[in-house]
């Protein structure tokens, strides 16, 4: 799989532009859906990177990821007001998961997983959201939980499954989640650099760990697996470090359904250059096969000075 490197795809506005870049989303018009953290959290924008629209202003405590169903509803996940919003694609709200402002009880103290003390309901800081062939919610819940909970179309919560810890099931940040055309649940389990997979159930079914802290998965209509990986040079929780010298950066790596690599691009080695990446955080595939990925630059590291404020927050790969 080759692809061209396009980090100045995006044709914003004077005036406008964002912090950094939380998710990426495709509309069934190959419409892009960039969610981010700034005075317009929600910038729509065509193929070409022509800047469409915007909306969202002032709705959002902090943006984290971003979802659209095969009908263009909008899903919005906000860890810090804890909730899951659904939006109409021009913006009108048509559901929300989770009580704003009002996290569960997991007694976790701050957003370091590390605090959690217990599993508990929706939501602790939540953090991604993923359908099921079938309209069946499942949120990845998050910082300040370690859940998946699944819900009807209608926004019924069904039930939850996981606990804190890296055993079969268990998780440390469940932080994003996909879902492929048989059901079968795809859990980014950041912190324990795994991918896990479930049945509809919750049962566990097996998991990859050919990744390195992966934040988000994507599920082309052919099966294979996109995984955007924050890798072990950004977002580093305080008193933890990399696993050796050797310990790639942010990357993506593509799989097909079996698990078995296909392609990897990235490794952080020149985080600021097309084609690399600093802190993968979204990624999405459009119909033709282009791969957006947004990166959050500035709370992975960029507020400490290890990338300039100028390291690109979103690329986009065009498939040769």
């Amino acid at each position: 799989m080759l692809y061209d490197a396009d980090d100045h795809w995006a044709k914003l506005p004077p005036g406008m532009g964002w912090i950094e870049v939380v998710g990426v989303a495709a509309d069934s018009r190959d419409r892009v859906f960039v969610f981010c953290r700034g005075d317009h959290p929600l910038m729509i924008f065509d193929r070409d990177g022509t800047f469409l629209a915007s909306w969202g202003e002032g709705l959002f405590k902090r943006p984290h990821g971003i979802t659209i169903g095969p009908d263009d509803a909008v899903f919005c996940t906000d860890d810090h007001d804890h909730t899951v919003r659904k939006f109409a694609r021009e913006g009108t709200l048509l559901l929300t998961l989770g009580t704003s402002g009002k996290p569960s009880d997991t007694g976790a103290t701050s957003i370091d997983y590390r605090t959690i003390v217990r599993a508990g309901p929706p939501f602790h800081y939540p953090t991604n959201l993923a359908l099921s062939p079938d309209g069946e919610m499942y949120v990845s819940d998050g910082y300040g939980n370690a859940r998946i909970h699944k819900f009807s179309p209608d926004g019924r919560l069904q039930f939850s499954w996981g606990e804190p810890g890296n055993g079969p099931g268990q998780f440390h940040v469940p932080h994003g989640i996909a879902v492929d055309g048989q059901g079968t649940v795809y859990v980014a389990d950041r912190e324990n650099s795994r991918v896990q997979l479930f049945a509809p159930d919750g049962r566990y079914l097996d998991e990859w760990i050919d990744v390195a802290r992966p934040c988000q998965v994507f599920i082309d209509h052919g099966g294979n697996v996109y995984v955007a990986e924050l890798g072990f040079r950004a977002g580093m929780w305080s008193g933890t470090t990399a696993s050796g010298p050797d310990a790639p950066g942010g990357r993506v790596s593509i799989f097909n359904p079996e698990g078995e690599l296909l392609a990897r691009r990235g490794g952080g080695q020149n985080p600021c250059a097309p084609g690399d990446f600093f802190a993968p955080h979204g990624i999405c595939v459009d119909s033709h096969g282009d791969i957006y990925v947004a990166e959050v630059v500035m709370s992975a590291g960029g507020n400490r000075g290890l990338v300039p404020a100028t390291c690109h927050a979103l690329q986009k790969f065009v498939r040769k």
